[in-house]
């Protein structure tokens, strides 16, 4: 894919060049600052040689942020990589489960609290209606990621749950599948998980976890706060699951597009002049299609920053038989069972291959190719020191 001609770290360039940066929430100035630096000469880097003609190329190194559009690729292969060892030789099945817009603002103003509360309510709610015989009775495993945008870069949190079709019998005895073209009943899901959360967030409120500032200073008054809880019950929350797909290989390339994602890619950014900047956005409620936003740039980096998770807050949890705790055990035990099934040898940690690490290794080669004649490669000659910002 060809290097974007614009980023968003030249957005911000052009705001911090017109003294509008806005001030921002601790963790945001960390990411804005990251962003100017990242592949730039405050980080330093290195400087590569061509092995016929001797032309010199710098290479300034990568902030590694992980909310830079611009470093992302290396740390989803990466991580795919390692997702080998957990993929079972099944079906998966895509969950999704929406926080209200209700939600938004008490969530912005206590992110940390809030979204740890959305993973609590998500996972207790999958891991206890997969338990229940009537539906499944078995034991799952199931890794949730954490999106807090959508399209246009509003606030719009989600978890996205990535589930094997099926699981472990409750006594251990044998693999329990699921329903052909079916996972879970989606209604029980919504309402399990819309009570779940409610609990969640009032026992919450009761500890003194939450804080109440600006227009939700109100909220800081019980009886408001338990109407806001009473409106929300009252409402059908949105969780959609998507058909059971592919096995291990196809579930790499489909995680690729949701585990390392950030609110926007520098390649859906069009065009910016001092003022404005234009990008492209699906909209999911006309088949898809693909429209054209236009932005003051202000306003771009306001939504950008809404999307900044607190400092060491992890958005990839894993759970049930996948949890860290007793992964090892129940992946074995697993595959043996899927083995007795199929009539096929148990393996475990065999390499799927995704793509990925082709793609990043292909993109490699390509910048090791001298610029300037076309036949050498570029091979390391000497680092570049950080330049002093002071």
């Amino acid at each position: 894919m060809p290097r974007p001609a614009l980023e968003v770290a030249d957005l911000l360039r052009i705001l911090q060049r017109q003294g509008r940066l806005p001030v921002f929430a601790t963790a945001q100035r960390k990411v804005v600052r990251a962003l100017l630096a990242c592949r730039a000469a405050a980080l330093g880097g290195h400087v590569d040689v061509c092995t016929e003609c001797g032309h010199e190329a710098v290479s300034y190194n990568s902030c590694r942020n992980r909310h830079c559009p611009k470093c992302q690729g290396a740390a989803t292969a990466t991580w795919l990589e390692a997702q080998q060892r957990v993929l079972l030789p099944v079906p998966y099945v895509h969950v999704v489960f929406t926080l209200p817009d209700q939600f938004s603002p008490l969530a912005l103003q206590n992110p940390r609290v809030v979204y740890g509360l959305l993973f609590r309510a998500v996972s207790q709610t999958l891991l206890q209606v997969a338990a229940t015989p009537k539906h499944l009775g078995a034991r799952i495993g199931f890794l949730a990621i954490l999106h807090t945008w959508g399209q246009t870069l509003m606030h719009h949190p989600h978890v996205h749950c990535v589930v094997p079709a099926g699981g472990l019998a409750l006594d251990g005895s044998r693999w329990v599948r699921c329903r052909p073209g079916f996972f879970l009943p989606v209604r029980v899901l919504s309402r399990l998980y819309r009570g779940k959360f409610l609990a969640l967030l009032q026992e919450a409120y009761q500890r003194g976890e939450l804080q109440f500032h600006g227009r939700l200073s109100d909220l800081k008054n019980p009886r408001a706060f338990r109407a806001l809880l009473d409106e929300a019950r009252s409402l059908e929350w949105v969780v959609y699951a998507k058909p059971p797909f592919g096995g291990p290989e196809t579930v790499l390339k489909y995680l690729a597009r949701y585990t390392h994602r950030i609110a926007i890619s520098n390649h859906r950014l069009i065009e910016a002049d001092e003022e404005h900047v234009s990008f492209t956005w699906k909209d999911y409620r006309k088949a898809n299609r693909s429209r054209v936003m236009q932005l003051e740039i202000a306003e771009f980096a306001r939504r950008f920053l809404l999307h900044v998770l607190p400092d060491r807050f992890v958005k990839i949890r894993y759970y049930g038989l996948l949890a860290q705790s007793q992964r090892a055990v129940c992946l074995q035990r697993s595959r043996a069972l899927l083995a007795e099934q199929t009539g096929t040898v148990a393996t475990a940690d065999e390499p799927v291959g995704s793509g990925a690490e082709g793609e990043g290794r292909e993109e490699a080669d390509a910048r090791a190719i001298c610029p300037l004649c076309q036949g050498g490669r570029l091979v390391y000659s000497r680092p570049v020191a950080c330049l002093d910002s002071s």
